[in-house]
């Protein structure tokens, strides 16, 4: 019988020597993992299979996400071969094992979406970092879109989504669930007829008309007809997720008939899908893409060190946010002396404000006289830094120019 004075670990292995020389094991040594894992919420009880990964891997996950670039199950298949990225994890798997759900990172980027708070995690990384990042002093922001998987929403398309979900999905469902009689419907017919005009190349006004005017009236009667069937089996078979999309989809249908009347009235909080009710459409003005549909954040970055200082997924001005931006970096960094901007932050307002507090900026000069070299020298500096960090191609435009 043998005994082990001390318990075998990959961190007392030459696996673990060799991982902490390469980039990803240098990478490893600077993240508080110990602060990042405080953030998320302890199991209190056994119930249910142990999980592949220890909370630090949950995180360690999302940080390999972003330094490969691959998608979920390209990295999985990778994660699964690599033991530098198991290690990066604080796991090691054995020969024979391998994380054989293709779902597995989608699962643990949603657990973790629902779990931690990013504004938490920022303020957990700056104090680890904050001694390491230099020029604290230099403040650059921007305003940018995370866009999302999302097809160009049309009105024809929304609506016939909805009478798709009511028709097709939940009324024959709930018909063959509860064994009653399938309502009489002209869906097929509409089906053939949206089929028929999504191929149009050209789409007329008036035959767009006529398409909405027909789908507003089959999805009045298939909102009538499910809510009939619900109430006559007393809801069985409801899930949340379906009473959600219901009641968005109703909603659908007051905004899709008011605009139908009322055509040149502007509805406040559009819904453009029914399974991502939250999006709105935020207007950028860019040439390519003068509208995008996503999570619009404000960035700070700070030595490099990108910040996200306020997101929403409805549009706003990032140039409000300029005290605001300049207010937190104060508490976080000290004070500020210069700050590197767009051209839409330079309000009245701001140029006060960045005036009284004797900060330098990038604003364009009001009036007919000129900058002084040393400040010109200074805004050039700025405006590149600006330029090449926190817009994609932005040094290449200038060039350009």
């Amino acid at each position: 019988m043998q005994f082990t004075l001390f318990p075998l670990d990959f961190e007392y292995t030459s696996k673990w020597y060799n991982f902490k020389t390469t980039e990803l094991g240098r990478i490893h040594d600077c993240v508080d993992w110990d602060g990042l894992t405080a953030l998320l919420p302890k199991k209190e009880t056994l119930r249910g299979a142990p999980s592949w990964l220890p909370q630090k891997g949950l995180l360690g996950m999302m940080f390999l996400k972003h330094y490969t670039g691959l998608s979920d199950e390209k990295l999985l298949a990778r994660f699964n071969t690599d033991w530098a990225m198991q290690l990066f994890c604080g796991m090691l798997l054995t020969d024979n094992e391998s994380i054989k759900d293709n779902s597995f990172i989608s699962k643990v980027r949603c657990y973790l979406g629902r779990n931690v708070d990013m504004i938490e995690v920022q303020k957990v990384l700056i104090k680890a970092w904050k001694k390491e990042i230099p020029d604290k002093n230099v403040l650059l922001m921007d305003a940018t879109c995370y866009e999302v998987h999302l097809r160009f929403p049309t009105d024809v398309k929304i609506l016939w989504e909805s009478c798709g979900w009511i028709w097709e999905k939940k009324i024959s469902e709930l018909c063959k669930l509860n064994k009653l009689r399938l309502p009489r419907s002209k869906y097929k017919e509409q089906k053939i007829k949206t089929t028929t005009y999504s191929k149009i190349r050209k789409k007329t006004h008036r035959k767009t008309k006529a398409r909405k005017n027909a789908l507003l009236k089959l999805l009045a009667k298939g909102i009538e007809i499910y809510q009939d069937l619900l109430n006559q089996v007393h809801g069985r078979g409801l899930t949340e997720i379906d009473s959600k999309t219901f009641k968005t989809i109703k909603l659908v249908y007051q905004q899709q008939k008011h605009h139908f009347n009322h055509p040149n009235a502007k509805i406040k909080d559009r819904i453009v899908s029914i399974y991502k009710p939250y999006i709105r459409p935020i207007v950028r003005g860019k040439e390519n893409k003068p509208v995008e549909f996503g999570l619009k954040a404000h960035k700070l970055q700070v030595g490099g060190i990108s910040i996200l200082e306020h997101v929403s997924y409805k549009a706003f001005n990032e140039c409000k946010r300029l005290k605001t931006s300049i207010l937190k970096h104060k508490i976080i960094f000290g004070q500020c002396s210069h700050v590197g901007a767009d051209a839409i932050y330079a309000t009245n307002e701001n140029r006060k404000f960045t005036t009284k507090e004797a900060i330098i900026t990038n604003f364009i000069r009001k009036g007919r006289g000129k900058d002084d070299k040393p400040t010109k020298l200074i805004k050039t500096v700025l405006n590149k830094e600006r330029s090449t960090r926190l817009e994609p191609g932005g040094r290449s435009r200038e060039l350009r120019k």
